[in-house]
C-alpha cells in the first residue's frame, strides 16, 4: 500500500481513560433547559472532575482532542446527564433526581438556588458536586457493552465515602450475556433512545 493523501498531516486519537467508578468531586460546566422528545421539562448537566478529583479535568481534555469541526463537537457522554424536572408518573410533583440534583449543589456550596427569571441555569456554572459512577450496561448495534456512567448525584463531603454501586443491567433476567467494551473516543457510539449530548 502507499502512503494514503494526508497520512503525515492525520492525527491519530489518543488513548480515552473511562471515569474510574465510585464517588468523584465535579465541578458544574453548563446546566441547560430543555425539553424531553415527548415535550416534557428537563435538565442536561454537563460536569467535568475538579482538580482535587483523581481524574481532574478528564472531559474537558476528551472535548479538547476531538478533531471534529467544533459545531460537531459534542461534551462526552460520561460528563453529561439528564434530568427530568417532574415526576415521571405525576406530573404535579418534583422528581426525585431534580431534587437530589438541586440539594446536592446547595450542601457542596453552601448556597440557595435562586428560582425564576430566564437564567435560572446560569447560577449553577462552576458550582461544585460529587457524582457517583458505576457500570451500567448499554447496546448498540446489537451488542451489549458495560460503561462507567453517572449512577447518582452526592454533596462533596460524602465522596470520600461513597461506595461503587452494583452493576445495572439493561434486564435483570440475565447476568452472563455477551458484552464487548465500549469505544472509549468514539463519543457518537450512543444506545438508540438515548438524548444526544448537548455540544459545548
Amino acid at each position: 500500500m502507499n502512503k494514503p493523501n494526508g497520512y503525515d498531516e492525520a492525527k491519530a486519537s489518543g488513548g480515552y481513560a473511562a471515569p474510574e467508578l465510585g464517588g468523584h468531586y465535579c465541578k458544574i460546566i453548563q446546566v441547560s433547559e430543555t425539553k424531553t422528545k415527548t415535550g416534557k421539562d428537563q435538565i442536561v448537566v454537563l460536569l467535568d472532575f475538579d482538580q482535587n478529583d483523581r481524574q481532574a479535568g478528564l472531559f474537558a481534555e476528551s472535548y479538547n482532542n476531538d478533531q471534529r469541526p467544533k459545531d460537531e463537537k459534542k461534551w462526552p457522554f460520561a460528563g453529561s446527564k439528564w434530568i427530568m424536572v417532574n415526576d415521571y408518573q405525576d406530573e404535579s410533583k418534583t422528581s426525585r433526581n431534580f431534587k437530589t440534583f438541586c440539594t446536592c449543589v446547595e450542601k457542596s456550596n453552601n448556597y440557595d438556588i435562586k428560582w425564576g427569571g430566564n437564567d435560572w441555569a446560569k447560577q449553577f456554572k462552576g458550582k461544585k458536586i460529587g457524582v457517583v459512577y458505576g457500570e451500567e450496561e448499554s447496546e448498540y448495534n446489537g451488542k451489549t457493552y458495560m460503561r462507567s456512567q453517572i449512577r447518582y448525584f452526592c454533596s462533596t463531603e460524602a465522596v470520600a465515602n461513597a461506595k461503587i454501586p452494583n452493576p445495572k443491567y439493561l434486564t435483570s433476567s440475565s447476568t452472563t450475556r455477551e458484552t464487548t467494551a465500549a469505544s472509549g473516543d468514539d463519543f457518537m457510539n450512543i444506545p438508540d433512545g438515548a438524548e444526544e449530548e448537548i455540544p459545548f
